[in-house]
């Protein structure tokens, strides 16, 4: 059988890289297509073969991709996918929309449909100015997305977060299969990074808006609180004018200092509504608990009171009354790592192949 996987773009490092590394290691001839790619900064995906569309040739494209929307569907719906029995999308734009042949199934792995269009659009297009100047750009990639939304054979979603989404901006019914944790506590991390301040509270993210890292800076401020944020992207400027003292941005970091941070930390901050949140699981896979917004799919990871706790609403005040009365040694390093080898890569393995298998069986 011939697989091929399809992502949105390979310029960045998440915890949807950190999936497709293991469909990688599921399927490591299968080809990665996507829009763009960016060798610099995507390191992770040396060990694929990626194949890229036309924008690949614009020059800006492959680190300021959100400047031409309108051309990704295109982009995606040239690609010829006629040689392979199976392409496994994973999603969260524009890559369900590939266009196949009866002959080729079509498993779409959705992170979120859309977010910009959908779910987060009040959060992208608060501005009254840019949201009146984008109507028609938007209107024209919703109704694209809708389309697009109905090509996959069958939707996979990562969380029942997620489930509902695609339930309701595209009417289709999807499976659940979590995404796994893939940092390994038991590899011994960085011992050569050092960590001079070992009470400190950690957040691992994107540094993008809908992540609320503006929640955990002002609560972190007001309270005088250690807050090292690993991760970057657009915000990164803003984010850092209106961190205090207390606030260290680390940046992107490898693995092995990555894990050093979960060891040595008080406990993970999660301030946004995830699609599903690997950071939370990686945290509690280091025996550490979690203060997350009660939202999304940090409720389908966190067992409040025994592998972390909840705020609400999200707000800075919410999280700091948290935080005033947070003791880490009301919770169990063992509760958090039980509960994080729920989620392990054997276990996605295995259900993403038994899926596949009945989905393929299903066609004949």
């Amino acid at each position: 059988m011939k697989v091929v996987l399809v992502y949105d773009r390979v310029n960045k490092i998440g915890g949807a890289e950190r999936v497709l590394e293991v469909f990688h290691e599921m399927f490591p001839d299968a080809p990665l297509y996507t829009a763009v790619y960016n060798k610099v900064t995507a390191p992770w995906a040396d060990s694929f073969d990626v194949r890229t569309t036309f924008l690949q040739h614009i020059p800006f494209a492959k680190t300021n991709h959100e400047y031409l929307p309108w051309l990704a569907p295109l982009a995606f719906e040239t690609l010829d996918f006629s040689e392979f029995d199976l392409v496994i999308s994973i999603t969260s734009e524009y890559a369900k929309g590939i266009i196949t042949k009866p002959g080729t199934t079509h498993v779409c792995y959705c992170l979120t449909p859309t977010r910009y269009l959908w779910s987060g659009y009040g959060e992208y297009f608060k501005d009254k100015v840019l949201q009146e100047l984008a109507r028609p750009v938007v209107w024209y990639l919703k109704t694209w997305d809708r389309v697009a939304g109905q090509r996959p054979d069958r939707y996979v979603a990562i969380s029942k977060t997620i489930q509902a989404r695609v339930k309701k901006y595209y009417g289709r019914d999807s499976d659940v299969i979590y995404p796994p944790v893939t940092l390994n506590p038991k590899q011994v991390p960085d011992t050569k990074y050092k960590i001079p301040d070992t009470k400190y509270y950690l957040l691992v993210s994107r540094l993008v808006p809908y992540k609320r890292i503006d929640i955990a800076i002002e609560a972190a401020n007001k309270l005088g609180l250690s807050l090292k944020i690993v991760g970057s992207g657009r915000e990164s400027a803003k984010l850092k004018a209106m961190a205090g003292p207390t606030i260290e941005f680390l940046g992107n970091l490898t693995d092995g200092q990555v894990k050093s941070y979960y060891q040595n930390c008080t406990a993970l901050i999660m301030p946004s509504e995830e699609d599903f949140g690997l950071a939370v699981l990686e945290a509690q896979s280091f025996g550490k608990p979690v203060i997350a917004f009660k939202g999304g799919g940090g409720l389908e990871t966190i067992i409040e009171g025994k592998t972390g706790v909840f705020f609400f609403p999200q707000k800075a005040e919410a999280l700091m009354k948290i935080l005033q009365n947070f003791d880490p040694s009301e919770f169990s390093p063992k509760d958090c790592q039980e509960q994080a080898a729920k989620f392990g890569k054997e276990k996605f393995k295995k259900e993403f192949r038994l899926m596949i298998k009945k989905v393929m069986e299903e066609k004949l």
